[in-house]
């Protein structure tokens, strides 16, 4: 007869996202006619914008400004690129998050702003707490 030990396999849940559109941004970098006000706002005043797109994201509002003590890279604006990729299942490369928020950094937020609206899933947060 021989001996065997069982092993108990306890598998976590994992948090996934449901992505109810394509894996693909909605518009292009610079498909800028497809909501002309957002971006004459984006342009003329850009901290503005960014402020605003931040806070409907579910961020701080005044998150973009700490920019302004940041270097070439924008890492607020390559974050928020990266985070909205992620939560929306978008297929895209960091090195184009990186291009796209050194160089046009407009263009980025006014595409940001555009695939939240498209998207429209409103954003909870949770708070879980143990009990004891």
């Amino acid at each position: 007869m021989s001996s065997s030990k069982s092993k108990a396999v306890i598998r976590q849940p994992q948090y996934q996202m449901d992505s109810r559109e394509s894996d693909q941004w909605g518009s292009g970098i610079c498909d800028c006619c497809d909501d002309v006000p957002e971006c004459c706002f984006a342009f003329w005043c850009c901290p503005c914008f960014a402020c605003r797109t931040s806070r409907e994201y579910g961020q701080p509002l005044c998150l973009p400004l700490l920019e302004i003590f940041g270097g070439a890279i924008r890492p607020i604006t390559m974050s928020m690129r990266v985070s909205m990729r992620e939560r929306y299942g978008i297929k895209d490369t960091m090195c184009k998050d990186c291009l796209f928020a050194t160089f046009c950094v407009s263009c980025s937020w006014c595409q940001m702003s555009r695939e939240i609206k498209r998207r429209k899933i409103p954003v909870v947060l949770v708070g879980a707490r143990n009990k004891k």
